[in-house]
């Protein structure tokens, strides 16, 4: 048992300790897996099992005010960690074919290990998206894409925090945070109400975003297999596929809500009081052959 406990104590600290940067290993939530795994825990249990189990025999919440400050708070944390991103490296200093950590204290270096830490937190933050759909009982909403984003994006980004905050990887948190900039807009101004809804044509345009980033995240990931700069080539490993089965996942929710990309997938009939509503418009062969059949409308 005293061997097991050493041999797990060395194995510990190399993993959590040796391998971290030591400038942020210090901060909030970074330096152990625990404190993140047990929220992701807590956060997969009341989404999957308890939660759904409590709104069961309840009304839903409505929370509009609180959606509206909730998507307002991430549109303005999304446009600091896009401007950080871009001002920070990559419309600087920063090589867009390999990019290394830098892992120095100057002042430019700790800007950037900031902002990757910020986009951890904000990470962490956006499972509040999941805990609205449950007391809404939004449960539609719930899909395997959405849970495996939400699980996944913290994890990389603790990652990235504690082992490598900065250099080649951060591009993918920039293009990101770009996309949050529009999607959380896009759900600020649907929880403001009704009157707004004929601003909201363009929510199909945000999935075929997120596909696009997933494309650059690929691409620009890709290089590190052709270019050596001392960032680690061997995270393509989990940066190539991951990027592959987000695209594939955002794909087939594009394909199921709108049909292929750059086709207008036809809106279904519906039955409006006994009158076939297509598009918007009542159907007037139908109501010919209703009078002719002698069918009386509601």
């Amino acid at each position: 048992m005293a061997l097991f406990n050493n041999s797990f104590t060395r194995t510990y600290n190399r993993l959590f300790i040796e391998l971290a940067d030591p400038r942020t290993n210090d901060w909030f939530l970074i330096s152990s897996p625990v404190p993140g795994l047990t929220i992701l825990g807590l956060y997969l249990y009341f989404s999957l099992k308890w939660g759904p189990r409590y709104m069961a025999d309840k009304k839903p919440f409505q929370l509009q005010k609180t959606l509206v400050v909730y998507n307002f708070i991430q549109v303005i944390v999304s446009i600091w960690l896009f401007n950080e991103g871009l001002e920070a490296g990559w419309l600087k200093n920063y090589s867009w074919k390999c990019q290394p950590v830098d892992f120095s204290d100057s002042p430019e270096a700790m800007r950037v290990a900031r902002g990757v830490y910020i986009y951890f937190l904000a990470k962490m933050s956006e499972l509040l998206d999941t805990v609205f759909f449950v007391i809404r009982k939004k449960e539609r909403q719930i899909t395997f894409l959405h849970m495996y984003h939400h699980t996944v994006m913290p994890m990389i980004s603790w990652g990235a925090t504690k082992y490598y905050p900065g250099g080649h990887g951060t591009l993918i948190g920039v293009i990101n945070s770009f996309v949050h900039i529009i999607m959380y807009s896009y759900y600020m101004l649907a929880a403001m109400g009704p009157r707004f809804q004929k601003y909201l044509f363009w929510k199909r345009y945000i999935t075929t975003l997120q596909m696009l980033q997933f494309c650059i995240a690929f691409l620009h990931s890709a290089q590190l297999l052709f270019y050596d700069c001392g960032y680690p080539r061997w995270s393509v490993v989990f940066t190539l596929p991951n990027s592959i089965f987000f695209y594939y996942l955002f794909y087939d929710f594009y394909y199921n809500a709108y049909g292929k990309p750059g086709e207008k997938k036809p809106e279904k009939e519906k039955w409006t009081n006994g009158t076939i509503i297509k598009n918007g418009h009542v159907r007037n062969d139908f109501n010919k052959m209703a009078t002719k059949n002698g069918i009386k409308k509601d």
